[in-house]
């Protein structure tokens, strides 16, 4: 099967990277930004182009939302099966005659960061049962996860991911910048980090809350106010009514 991966960001360079190491084959990359082609082509050994789209079987589109629309109207082979890679959009969004689906691996990626590709899910969503079976086939030599999805439980995935992910990387943030002012280093905070993160591999999140707001301390809870302000404020004072209200505190 002729494959296209569409695009030179840190999905279509991880997507591609794990096709390559799975032993997938890959006719070319395409994008708009030569530099970044350049090195995902020399490192990967795969043709680029940033003018001439080649036909294949199948095109997985790695762009912006926002883009998402008017380069799949560079398709215009039709018989080919396309797909796009974005949590929170339809199939729909793809603009052509040609098959359309969503082929969405649940991750955050990075290119300086390596992937354990075999830990990634990947959600299906196609517009046949054929078209179903090429890419669960073709995730499944990636990942141990694959699972086929609708565009309306993908919202929902892509909506806890932002929760759990985005959220909490931002809450990272924001807590190197109180360290930081404190001439504290963050790295001390790691091991707390980490351990947040490995506990709930073995406990339920809610069954793993600690800290002032659950128990309910008052005082230790005034006392941070103080420390703060502005934005961190705000976040601080959301946060704890956030966890008082699930463990009916309030």
């Amino acid at each position: 099967m002729q494959t296209v991966i569409i695009g030179s960001g840190n999905v279509a360079y991880h997507l591609a990277k794990a096709f390559v190491q799975n032993g997938i084959s890959l006719a070319q990359i395409f994008g708009r930004n030569e530099k970044e082609l350049d090195k995902i082509s020399e490192e990967l050994n795969i043709p680029k182009s940033t003018t001439n789209l080649v036909e294949a079987d199948l095109y997985i589109i790695c762009v912006s939302d926002g883009s998402i629309g008017a380069v799949s109207k560079l398709i215009t082979k039709r018989d080919s099966l396309v797909a796009h890679t974005s949590g929170s959009l339809p199939k729909e969004i793809l603009v052509g005659e040609y098959r359309k689906s969503s082929f969405y691996p649940l991750q955050t990626f990075s290119k300086t960061k390596n992937l354990d590709y075999k830990k990634i899910p990947f959600f299906i969503e196609t517009e046949n049962e054929e078209d179903q079976k090429i890419l669960t086939d073709l995730a499944s030599k990636i990942s141990d996860n694959v699972m086929k999805s609708t565009h309306e439980k993908r919202k929902y995935i892509h909506l806890t991911a932002v929760f759990a992910c985005n959220f909490v990387n931002h809450l990272f943030a924001r807590a190197k910048e109180i360290s930081d002012a404190q001439e504290i280093p963050f790295d001390y905070f790691l091991p707390l980090i980490n351990e947040t993160v490995q506990k709930i591999n073995e406990i339920d999140p809610k069954s793993a809350q600690t800290g002032p707001a659950v128990r309910n301390d008052q005082r230790v809870l005034e006392l941070h106010e103080q420390l703060l302000k502005d934005e961190s404020l705000e976040i601080y004072k959301t946060m704890n009514h956030s966890i008082k209200k699930m463990y009916q505190l309030l």
